[in-house]
């Protein structure tokens, strides 16, 4: 057995670790320099009681101690470093300015090739009760920024949004709390087609929908807040509900960054409405297809520690990801590349398959070049004008865009929900529509409900696992799933399962093969998505996401 370290886990030889010490010596000499004291957390951090700050992920890195204690290793810093504050601090020690250089621990698929253990670099600022409300977020970002500048990160931008706009517009009008939790975990989970039809399905007032609809797509500078307030002055939203002052007040404070695009606005960046109270912000550097930062005001954190009016924010740097960008040795699973932006053609990811007819010409009736698509012969990459074509399966789209092997792409929903990559989703194409259903042998109807109930669980074969776990916990029933690749249809026709999950467009073969539906699971059209680094960094992408969408209305 060779000695290797677990999946996601890796050793660190001096050469890399030497480079890791400088880059690590520069950040810490920025954070010093304005007062920022180290302190230090447990690696272990007992479950229960971080779980009071914040929404935590699950997680297989949990143990319990001789005392019964449910125990896991910390997924960040903030947390831990915020039950720190709470429990070993007074008003009097505030303001505090504390940093940190420290590995964390999370779960990855080990389908998606990512590293479970990273280091964080970062900084939390805590004020005393009463302080000015924009100097948190003044002071963080421009120590981000300084940071970034030190390192001499290429291309560097702080991209800023806020969790306040939605959150208002749902809490005020919002009609009912199932449809603001929906809304609120698509927003988080960059689904914003999926968005829409939620909003498009229910009763809401005009200017309501408007709003919903159009704040998770503005971006660029700060022109963009001036378009959230109008849209929200438009939903009767308070003005003192909405944040948008807390962002003018950034830009006024960050006015030379603004003026330089070094900070440009993006209301997708909406994640954690449980965690965060305010701003939050992410750095990018051209090249690498992950954020090298993230942060925010979380004042909701202390307060759930039992520390209100605390105002709480702060950032961390990804130690790993700033190796990529730095030309440092390193991996981090992500792409990175010594080509300018600028310099190099969009790369769109095209599905061959059914899909290919369909995502050419829209492709085409967006003002995309496309004749060099129409013979490919056994291409693989195209290039026509400005533009480079991956031609991929569709399944793998989703991947080649997470992990930057194009920028953006096009694949039906069901290939994007069942990759769980973190993507953006922009425009519903309107175009390869089908179906998941779920379906038995007509002879044995009634059987899958008797083998639940002595069983507890019913058996299904599909392609498609997170397609058929969601189906089923949405239903609230335990399932074991068989996962096949190929003529799922025997499995309950030999005995193997109960049931099949599978796409269907006609239903020719299910009939074929004396299958019934018994019930539907979901509809998906292809959709137009892009990582999220590539989307906030190249407004090439949100440009073709609104041709692409004015495509699609006018096909309507």
């Amino acid at each position: 057995m060779s000695a290797v370290t677990p999946r996601g886990f890796r050793d660190i030889l001096p050469t890399e670790a030497l480079a890791r010490e400088r880059i690590t010596g520069t950040v810490r000499e920025c954070f010093s320099r304005h007062g920022y004291l180290p302190v230090e957390t447990p690696l272990i951090e007992d479950r229960n009681l971080l779980s009071l700050g914040g929404k935590l992920q699950d997680s297989p890195f949990q143990l319990f101690d001789g005392d019964g204690s449910l125990l896991m290793v910390r997924p960040d810093l903030t947390l831990p470093i915020a039950r720190m504050v709470s429990a070993r601090t007074s008003a009097d020690d505030l303001p505090l300015r504390l940093r940190y250089a420290a590995p964390v621990v999370r779960e990855e698929s080990m389908l998606k090739g990512q590293p479970r253990q990273f280091t964080q670099l970062g900084v939390e600022y805590f004020g005393a009760d009463g302080i000015d409300d924009t100097l948190p977020e003044t002071e963080v970002v421009s120590l981000l920024a300084e940071t970034l500048d030190a390192l001499e990160a290429p291309a560097w931008r702080i991209v800023c949004g806020s969790v306040s706009p939605l959150k208002a517009l749902l809490d005020r009008r919002s009609p009912s709390s199932e449809f603001e939790e929906r809304a609120l975990g698509l927003a988080h989970e960059s689904d914003l087609v999926s968005l829409d039809e939620l909003v498009d399905s229910t009763e809401l007032d005009q200017p309501v929908r408007e709003a919903l609809r159009r704040i998770p797509r503005l971006a660029g500078d700060a022109s963009a807040i001036e378009e959230a307030d109008a849209l929200l002055d438009a939903a009767g939203i308070p003005e003192a509900e909405r944040g948008t002052s807390e962002l003018r007040a950034l830009v006024s404070s960050l006015a030379d960054l603004a003026e330089e695009g070094r900070l440009t606005f993006d209301f997708s960046i909406a994640n954690s409405f449980d965690y965060y109270t305010g701003i939050i912000f992410k750095g990018y550097a051209e090249g690498i297809t992950a954020s090298i930062a993230s942060g925010g005001r979380y004042d909701a954190v202390l307060a759930n520690f039992g520390r209100p009016n605390v105002a709480s924010c702060g950032f961390a740097l990804s130690l790993e990801r700033l190796q990529e960008i730095l030309g440092e040795q390193g991996e981090s699973g992500v792409v990175s590349s010594d080509v300018r932006l600028s310099e190099r053609p969009l790369r769109i990811a095209v599905p061959k398959g059914s899909l290919f007819k369909d995502a050419v010409s829209v492709l085409e009736s967006a003002g995309l070049p496309t004749n060099s698509l129409r013979d490919l012969g056994r291409k693989l990459i195209v290039r026509d004008g400005g533009y480079e074509y991956v031609i991929v399966r569709a399944q793998d789209a989703p991947a080649f865009v997470a992990h930057g092997g194009a920028d953006c792409g096009i694949c039906g929903y069901d290939s994007i929900f069942e990759a769980n990559h973190d993507l953006i989703q922009l425009v519903d194409l309107r175009f390869g529509g089908c179906r998941f259903v779920v379906a038995e042998p007509r002879s044995k109807a009634g059987a899958a409900e008797d083998a639940y109930s002595w069983r507890g669980t019913v058996r299904v074969a599909t392609k498609y696992p997170r397609i058929t776990q969601s189906y089923y916990d949405r239903i609230g029933q335990q399932v074991d799933i068989v996962q096949l690749h190929g003529n799922i249809e025997l499995g309950p026709i030999v005995g193997m399962t109960d049931r099949i999950v599978d796409i269907t467009a006609t239903g020719t073969t299910l009939a074929e093969n004396d299958l019934v539906i018994v019930d539907e699971v979901m509809n998906c059209t292809a959709r137009f998505f892009s990582g999220p680094a590539a989307y906030r960094y190249d407004t090439r992408i949100r440009d073709l996401a609104a041709r692409l969408a004015q495509v699609v209305e006018a096909n309507q």
